[in-house]
């Protein structure tokens, strides 16, 4: 974060002082959790299920914070905000926010964090906004891989992506950033707006529209039209970096004053992807076509979904100045940053654990099983297990949704499908009436039930794929399987 003081947050914020003079300087980094506190840093009183971040004022002033930003006095200097409307604090959706106090401190945030990053565009900071349904976290990381080279690049870990997680990520830039890759996230109209405006994005990639959150929006058509919010905010020397393999997303160019630039591997798209193959991991290498040259890309990430991400990876970079065989090198080099998001990892008896429990909606399921089949069917054929929790928020989409997902699993030859928990019964349902399966497909109460069942039956050299959405903390299953193997 470059250096504040605390006058200037407190005018930006329209804030009082509070046992300070205002002419302390923030010069550290911005934190919710006192413990991660760092010298000349200011510490967020959030409330949390348990605590309330305005009891640990104290505390982390005593870490180094130079004060602390809060929604009342506390007992330590600080800059206290003043609170916002109700419909504001229902829009933040903090659950632990009984009194508005976290809206306030979240609004208050934000506001620091466009004056921080209104100062460094005017400095040449380039803001790169990337959504879509699924993969964004994914291609956020790519994005950032591909533009180090260039230039010192900040890019939030995992999936920070809200109105916390936003604000937080640009307040990490300071006067050595040259580039700021911010993932959007949406949970209504309006959200992903209000996001631009904290920190206006220069280049803006929208990378699919699908039925995640459509228990939020109501329709496909809903959801395409909070995601293109991010073109609408781009100014007109701005890019949008538009999927031309999705309708959805491609139809998003009139609704832009930017320069559109088309990416996948249809023959309309600018920046393409010719000749892909996957090897016996699920990897794929690709001839990328672009009109400044071509070159060939050999990704070391799992699954054919990841050509697409690259593909909007690789057209920021060469709208920032990379040359197409700069950015297929970079993309070759590229890792996997974000956990539990198609990692991959093999015991020592062979068994190959496939952590992408994260989070999941249809698309990204459908994603992962074919990523599953392709291994299986490699070499000498595998075993496949598809361990798969409820997909969360599709509203009346979702029995339908998980039924389409097991029935899915069949038609891929998935050889043992276990279902965890309820909530996602219809897959269940589905994977036994799309086929003549008997106790391929598994229905299990909990996370321990699918671990029993998964030690019980698994064997050396087989396969397995675990997925669900968040809140069912599926990943667990994998952490399970995985520690046996260091024991």
């Amino acid at each position: 974060m470059i250096g504040l003081t605390l006058r200037e947050i407190a005018d930006a914020v329209g804030g009082t002082l509070h046992d300070v003079d205002g002419t302390e300087v923030v010069t550290g980094t911005v934190e919710f959790d006192s413990r991660e506190v760092t010298p000349g840093g200011l510490f967020l009183a959030l409330p949390g299920a348990a605590f309330d971040g305005h009891d640990y004022a104290a505390a982390a002033v005593e870490r180094g914070a130079v004060a602390v930003l809060a929604a009342r006095p506390v007992d330590a200097p600080s800059v206290v905000v003043p609170p916002v409307s109700e419909a504001h604090t229902r829009a933040f959706a903090l659950a632990a926010d009984k009194d508005g106090s976290g809206a306030a401190v979240m609004a208050a945030l934000a506001k620091i964090a466009r004056l921080v990053a209104g100062r460094l565009i005017e400095a040449g900071l380039t803001v790169v906004g990337v959504t879509g349904s699924s993969g964004k976290t994914s291609t956020k990381d790519l994005i950032a891989q591909v533009l180090a080279p260039t230039g010192a690049t900040v890019a939030p870990p995992g999936s920070f992506n809200n109105e916390l997680g936003h604000p937080w990520t640009v307040l990490r830039a300071d006067e050595h950033t040259k580039h700021l890759v911010l993932e959007l996230s949406a949970r209504g109209p309006g959200h992903i707006a209000s996001l631009c405006h904290t920190a206006p994005p220069r280049i803006g990639a929208v990378i699919n529209v699908g039925t995640a959150h459509l228990g939020e929006f109501g329709t496909r058509e809903d959801i395409a039209k909070a995601k293109g919010e991010l073109v609408e905010q781009l100014p007109e020397d701005g890019v949008a970096v538009l999927n031309a393999d999705d309708p959805l997303v491609a139809a998003m160019a009139s609704r832009t004053r930017a320069r559109v630039v088309l990416v996948g591997v249809a023959e309309s798209a600018h920046v393409r992807a010719v000749d892909i193959t996957l090897d016996d991991q699920a990897r794929a290498s690709f001839r990328l076509v672009t009109p400044k040259g071509e070159a060939q890309v050999t990704l070391g990430l799992h699954g054919a979904h990841h050509v697409g991400n690259a593909l909007t990876a690789a057209a920021i970079g060469l709208e920032l100045g990379a040359t197409p065989q700069e950015v297929a090198d970079r993309l070759t080099g590229a890792q996997r940053v974000s956990d539990r998001r198609m990692e991959v990892t093999t015991r020592a008896d062979g068994v190959t654990v496939i952590n992408d429990a994260y989070n999941a909606n249809p698309e990204s399921v459908t994603a992962a099983l074919k990523t599953l089949a392709t291994m299986a069917r490699a070499g000498n054929r595998r075993r496949s297990w598809a361990v798969l929790g409820v997909m969360a928020e599709l509203g009346d989409e979702s029995v339908r949704g998980h039924d389409e997902i097991g029935r899915l699993a069949v038609r891929l030859d998935i050889n043992r499908l276990v279902v965890v928990g309820d909530q996602a019964r219809a897959m269940h349902q589905g994977a036994s009436l799309e086929g003549s399966w008997g106790e391929e497909s598994v229905l299990v109460p909990d996370v321990d039930a699918a671990v029993a069942l998964v030690r019980a039956e698994l064997a050396p050299g087989d396969l397995v794929l675990v997925k669900a959405s968040k809140s069912a903390a599926l990943w667990r299953v994998a952490e399970a399987l995985l520690a046996e193997d260091a024991q």
